[in-house]
């Protein structure tokens, strides 16, 4: 993936930039939460102060989590939100607050999370992840985080903690991966009692996933695939020129063969960082297909 292709996808999804910025914020009734009691494990100087700018939260140092509630019938189900930028940016807006507004709308709790970036630096087209396990990698220590932390209020919110699952996109669904392949590998010192709780998501949807595949299209050695891998729902457009279909399809193929549960749409059209918002093309209905799926894997009734 060229550095200048990815420039150019992240400055339309946060607008010019010269634009007024501030700092996001969660609508009127909902709360950040901070997901580290103190500073962050191995926190690191941003380039510059935290900012928000249509749409797009970037220069994110002190990483929060805003849960939305059920609405309607509770399913118990719960779902983290990683939102994608490509680890500089986060897409709050597209791939965060609007995912939640449909996700509560069926009866699941949306926890969105809003995770370190920029995160630890990428070289394109290679490995993209140090390889050992104990280095300090800023997002998917917040994940692991906020997925423990989850599950130890799930009392308080009304969730089942045996159907706490995981939705990112694009580079949100490569922590989606990660989160679901590296649960046993603790990145960070224990902090509190939350941290006694499980890091693997019980389900798992990943759309428009980048950064799985390496230069030579084998999978990413930092996402290793096994039997225990949850369960995964796989969103793919073949025209995507930002992370490309090979991502999913490798995922898909390692997937497959360790066995795991695994759903994978794949679209003629549909390019990249649609989220939710309407298209043209039949890609705008994967959502209904993920509800269907969450049916047949058990995770909420018909």
């Amino acid at each position: 993936m060229k550095l200048w292709t990815i420039a150019v996808c992240l400055l339309a999804m946060c607008g010019s930039v010269y634009a007024q910025t501030t700092v996001w914020q969660p609508a009127a009734g909902h709360t950040q939460i901070p997901i580290w009691p103190g500073a962050a494990p191995g926190v690191k100087p941003a380039p510059g102060p935290e900012t928000y700018t249509r749409g797009a939260a970037t220069n994110v140092t002190q990483p929060t989590m805003t849960v939305y509630a059920a609405k309607g019938q509770n399913t118990g189900a719960a779902v983290v939100v990683f939102p994608g930028g490509g680890f500089q940016i986060l897409a709050m807006d597209l791939e965060g607050t609007e995912i939640c507004d449909w996700l509560t709308s069926r009866g699941i709790t949306c926890v969105l999370l809003k995770y370190r970036v920029p995160s630890v630096p990428y070289v394109w087209q290679c490995d993209c992840r140090p390889h050992n396990l104990t280095t300090s990698v800023p997002s998917l220590q917040d994940a692991q985080r906020t997925l423990r932390l989850v599950r130890s209020h799930a009392a308080e919110w009304h969730i089942d903690p045996h159907k706490v699952g995981v939705l990112g996109f694009s580079a949100g669904g490569y922590l989606v991966a990660e989160v679901s392949t590296r649960f046993k590998g603790r990145l960070y010192k224990p902090v509190d009692a939350a941290d006694q709780e499980s890091s693997r998501p019980d389900f798992a949807v990943a759309v428009y996933p980048g950064h799985l595949v390496t230069d030579s299209d084998t999978l990413n050695p930092n996402v290793p695939v096994s039997h225990e891998t949850p369960p995964t729902f796989l969103v793919q457009a073949e025209d995507d020129n930002v992370d490309g279909v090979q991502q999913a399809l490798v995922y898909y193929a390692a997937l497959k063969k360790a066995d795991v549960p695994v759903e994978m749409h794949l679209y003629a059209q549909g390019g990249h960082a649609f989220g939710l918002r309407p298209t043209q093309y039949p890609i705008s209905g994967w959502p209904k297909l993920v509800e269907v799926w969450l049916q047949t894997i058990g995770i909420v009734k018909g």
